[in-house]
């Protein structure tokens, strides 16, 4: 898979003067991790948004103006405008390529099933996320889920999700992911067609038809 760029500035404005910053389309943010000195830097909104875009969960290959080689990074805490949803602030995580690391990734349904279409049911959606452990180079981004093909009795669970080899979910294996529940309508529905099943059954159809009425009975007699 190709790799997502991005490139940093060692940043010397702090504290409340970031605010200058973002008003030149700048965001600050921080570089840190086991053994790394915290180190402040920049980087140009446009380019973060469109890196985190692509990127999703996975590693993002930070190159900072300056140093020879560039840092293999998780963007582990971004705070935004709870308003405008913009980025504010960013804090990039550095990794070992060879130290599993755990993180949570979303868990996308797919695909629609044949009662949700029908207007009979809606699809429940239990965990939205789940923990998984791996590589740094092993990252994905999401776990999609087809449940084109689920039936309303059946019940989707954590343990039933697939991911790729070297991807270990650490998520409690019988959490309910995705499951159908009937509509009131449709139970009304489906409630009365097993009332008039019970009302005639086969066996009653069979008789009355087999048997002679109480006339025909006495036109029998008197002949």
């Amino acid at each position: 898979m190709e790799q997502t760029e991005l490139t940093a500035q060692r940043r010397t404005i702090t504290g409340k003067k970031v605010k200058r910053l973002r008003q030149q389309g700048i965001i600050p943010a921080v570089l840190y991790g086991p053994g790394v000195e915290s180190i402040p830097i920049q980087v140009e909104e446009r380019a973060l948004n469109r890196a985190m875009r692509r990127a999703g969960q996975r590693l993002i290959n930070l190159r900072i103006e300056g140093d020879p080689q560039p840092h293999r990074v998780l963007a582990r805490e971004v705070q935004r405008d709870v308003i405008t949803g913009r980025v504010l602030h960013v804090d990039f995580l550095e990794v070992s390529l060879t130290q599993k690391l755990t993180t949570r990734v979303p868990v996308v349904l797919v695909g629609e099933p044949d009662p949700v279409h029908r207007g009979l049911a809606v699809l429940l959606q239990g965990v939205d996320e789940v923990e998984i452990s791996c590589l740094p180079e092993d990252l994905i981004s999401s776990i999609e889920v087809d449940v084109s093909d689920l039936k309303l009795d059946q019940v989707l669970q954590v343990k039933d999700l697939r991911v790729p080899a070297g991807v270990e979910i650490l998520t409690e294996p019988e959490e309910m992911v995705a499951q159908l529940s009937l509509l009131r309508v449709a139970k009304a529905q489906l409630a009365e067609e097993e009332a008039v099943e019970e009302e005639v059954s086969p066996d009653e159809v069979e008789v009355i038809a087999k048997g002679k009425t109480a006339a025909e009975e006495e036109l029998d007699e008197g002949a």
